[in-house]
């Protein structure tokens, strides 16, 4: 399974931050904040330094107004002219406004303006908008201080100020600022600080990344393996011949001492247990006394005449039959199914334990490649004792060595529910299938000495295997009753349409002619087609033309018995 390359890796559902990453996002994280506060200080203390320095400034921009109050007043004494001494007032005042809505104003004791005037020259206040500011001024009057400082709502937002109380006119002389306009250049300037130090952060973490990745850069590449590793559920060696000399590598060289002993002991462990039970063990990290009802698939293989073979090969039997199931138990795998025990001479194969919906395809698909293999292994020895005969005969003893060689199997297949699980103790377990479908399979596949196919399925094969592919044409060869059971059991030959031609699926046309004249009694023209099939198939040359041989030597020249009911019940297993 191959693995894109992210900024984050999973393991599962699980994503995996690489630790320079957590180094880097905590460091840019304490620098942020300790460069924000910082900032964040520095405008507290400069909008106090800002805020003294105003209500100087309007200390004296105030005291200016009162001085031009009083002057304008003695004018006004001798002009009579009220209006005129107002805005000259007025004039002067507003000479000193810094921002648009910075106001100077005079304010009568009930709240009626005098004058008020603001920067932008749009005030839009047609009295003192916060009544309550006006009757603490008021009451300080009455105390006695006619001047101080004040913040005062408006419906534009707060003011800050300053104000004095003019007893010639009896007004407040009132300058004030927006409280806005004073934090607005802070605000600004804070924003213009606070980008500089996310783009110098930026560029600082940029910098940060290529030293950390030069540093750490060999920690990514052992995570990296493990990645791989994860997803193949396989240990490996991670590589650090190139890795510096530190207290990671050496916990990497510690992992990969600790890799090679676990991969000893799989490796051992799944050569004598089924791959479905090494997965488990590798993923449950264990394996328990357990098992249940499955709905399975079995297959039963045997080789003929092993008796004589070992007889004949003594010890070399093992050479022998380490080459054919070196063969049989990977296309076993390699149909996905399991081996479920080696018992001398045959082996049987679990179809379903990992996919259950083609176990019964996969099975018939093994068994074809299983007769293909072993043809093939007696085709190569035959090839050898023809290069051997070009010089010299056989002796003997060789004749008989190269006949014992000649390995020929049969496949039975059956399926349906069977116990499927672990038994034995805790100090000593088994993996194990059983239920009387496995039985049947190797009954099923003793059949095949009797009828000469390679392979005979039971009806269940046949009926889930044409529910997935049409590879398949099966043919019914006999209803049998096994020895042990008192019900017959349909058997099935399933021809192979990628290996055999036409003429053979024209030949079993005949055969199933003649079986349904023998199952229904009339045996003289079951002879006859029989007959017919055997010689169709002889002049083919298909090593299928004997199954008519064991129906012709069953019926001989009888009639089918008085109580034929079309089931053949065999005497031995």
């Amino acid at each position: 399974m191959s693995r894109s390359r992210h900024l984050f890796q999973r393991v599962g559902n699980t994503k995996i931050i690489p630790i320079s990453m957590k180094i880097l996002v905590v460091f840019i994280c304490l620098l942020l904040l300790s460069n924000f506060s910082t900032n964040f200080v520095s405008v507290l203390l400069s909008q106090k330094q800002i805020i003294d320095l105003t209500n100087t400034i309007l200390v004296n921009q105030l005291k200016q107004m009162y001085a031009d109050a009083s002057n304008q007043y003695q004018i006004y004494q001798y002009s009579g002219d009220k209006d005129s001494t107002i805005n000259s007032i007025r004039s002067a005042a507003g000479t000193n406004l810094s921002y648009p809505r910075s106001v100077a104003c005079a304010v009568g004791p009930s709240g009626n303006f005098y004058f008020a005037e603001s920067g932008d020259g749009n005030m839009g206040w047609d009295s003192f908008p916060d009544k309550a500011k006006l009757d603490y001024m008021n009451e300080q009057l009455s105390a006695g201080i006619s001047e101080g400082s004040i913040a005062f709502d408006s419906p534009a937002g707060e003011y800050f100020g300053v104000y004095k109380y003019q007893q010639d006119w009896n007004m407040y002389l009132i300058r004030a600022e927006f409280r806005y306009d004073t934090k607005k250049t802070l605000y600004l300037n804070f924003g213009i600080i606070s980008i500089i130090i996310v783009v110098l952060t930026f560029v600082f973490l940029w910098l940060g990344l290529l030293l950390f990745n030069r540093i750490l850069k060999f920690i990514g590449e052992f995570t990296n393996d493990l990645y791989k590793m994860q997803d193949g559920q396989q240990l490996g060696l991670i590589d650090i011949s190139k890795a510096p000399n530190d207290d990671i590598t050496y916990f990497v060289a510690s992992f990969n001492s600790l890799s090679s002993s676990v991969n000893n002991l799989l490796s051992t462990f799944q050569k004598f247990v089924s791959k479905d039970i090494v997965a488990k063990a590798y993923s449950e990290h264990g394996i328990n006394l357990e098992g249940r009802q499955r709905e399975l698939t079995i297959l039963f293989s045997d080789i003929r005449s092993f008796t004589y073979r070992t007889e004949t090969l003594g010890n070399e039997i093992i050479d022998l039959l380490n080459v054919h199931y070196d063969r049989v138990i990977h296309l076993v795998h390699e149909n996905n199914g399991v081996v479920g025990s080696i018992i001398g001479d045959a082996i049987l194969g679990i179809f379903g334990a990992e996919n259950s919906k083609l176990k019964s395809a996969d099975a018939v698909s093994a068994a074809w490649e299983i007769t293909t293999v072993t043809e093939e292994l007696r085709t190569s020895i035959k090839t050898r004792r023809q290069e051997i005969e070009k010089t010299r005969t056989l002796t003997p003893a060789e004749d008989r060595v190269y006949t014992a060689c000649l390995i020929d199997i049969g496949v039975g297949i059956d399926g349906g529910n069977v116990f499927y699980g672990n038994i034995g103790s805790h100090e000593h377990m088994a993996n194990t299938v059983i239920g009387d479908n496995v039985n049947s399979s190797s009954r099923l596949e003793g059949l095949t000495r009797i009828y000469q196919l390679p392979v005979i399925v039971s009806e269940y094969i046949k009926n889930e295997v044409l529910k997935t592919t049409d590879r398949y044409h099966f043919y019914e060869i006999d209803t049998v009753q096994v020895k042990g059971k008192t019900a017959g059991k349909k058997i099935f030959f399933p021809l192979d349409t990628k290996i055999d031609s036409d003429l053979i699926d024209s030949g079993f046309a005949v055969y199933e002619e003649a079986l349904e004249a023998y199952y229904k009694g009339s045996w003289s023209d079951a002879r006859r087609k029989f007959k017919e099939y055997r010689k169709f198939m002889g002049e083919n040359k298909s090593a299928y033309a004997d199954i008519a041989d064991v129906f012709l030597d069953r019926m001989g020249l009888k009639d089918a018995p008085a109580d034929w009911s079309g089931i053949w019940a065999m005497t031995t297993k």
